[in-house]
């Protein structure tokens, strides 16, 4: 049987830990991405934030592991390995695919534990209840190589080094299987504050789509947009960061709702 720390070593890393802070921010990379994408996330949090990057399989330490092509096997592994991290008031984001993942996690922990995050950021990606699909994931490698330059998100080092991008696809592939079959199954709306972000030039994402987060919280609904496309993070990285620590500096020291 996988003990706690087992999966701690496989899904979370720590890069700067701060045991002794008042809030944990989970962090879930986009497609293709991995938890390293959040590093200088970690590094320039304040003492008050103790930064989770969560390590889907299949990428950088974890390739030798089976990817997961489903958004909810996906959620309901990472919301295993949260569970006991829920001692204090619990922070996610998720840029791209990571905003659906954060938001079906979150979803699992109210539902199903009666765990009330403090919070969901959900970045760069259109609301649950908007049309999605996409056939990305059937394309031939030059095709999905294509579809990620559209997006810039990617060190273009990586499209050039044959080896790294034979490597990568595997993941890459899976990822957009996850997000492209993603079916949002209509339920009660989240209880925790949700706050979306957009880039104003993001060829994924309208700020009408980015918006229409707000018709899935009972909560505080907040939209904020970007000068930017679909990786505004990398230009605003400053920005973001201190919108985060805003509002986990809101949360009460003495833990989390529960339902």
């Amino acid at each position: 049987m996988t003990t706690l720390s087992d999966q701690d070593r496989l899904w979370i890393r720590r890069y700067h830990p701060r045991p002794d802070a008042a809030v944990r921010l989970v962090c879930l990379p986009h497609a293709g991405g991995s938890a390293s994408f959040y590093r200088p996330v970690s590094a320039a949090a304040p003492p008050s934030v103790d930064v989770l990057a969560v390590q889907y399989p299949g990428r950088q330490d974890r390739l030798d592991e089976p990817c997961l092509a489903s958004i909810g096997e996906l959620a309901d592994r990472i919301t295993s390995v949260l569970l006991p991290r829920t001692d204090r008031p619990l922070l996610l984001f998720g840029h791209s695919m990571g905003a659906t993942i954060g938001f079906e996690v979150a979803c699992r922990l109210e539902r199903d534990h009666g765990v009330v995050p403090h919070g969901l950021f959900v970045s760069a990606r259109r609301a649950p209840s908007c049309p999605h699909g996409g056939t990305v994931h059937q394309r031939d490698d030059e095709g999905v190589v294509e579809e990620m330059r559209r997006l810039s998100g990617t060190d273009a080092a990586v499209f050039d080094d044959p080896e790294i991008l034979r490597m990568a696809m595997p993941a890459i592939r899976a990822d957009y299987q996850a997000v492209e079959t993603y079916a949002y199954e209509p339920g009660p709306n989240l209880r925790c504050p949700v706050w979306s972000l957009a880039g104003d030039d993001d060829p994924k994402v309208t700020l009408d789509e980015a918006r229409a987060w707000s018709g899935h919280t009972d909560g505080p609904f907040e939209f904020h947009s970007f000068d930017g496309g679909h990786f505004y993070l990398n230009d605003h990285q400053e920005a973001v960061l201190d919108l985060i620590t805003a509002r986990a500096a809101a949360t009460a020291p003495t833990g989390i709702s529960r339902g």
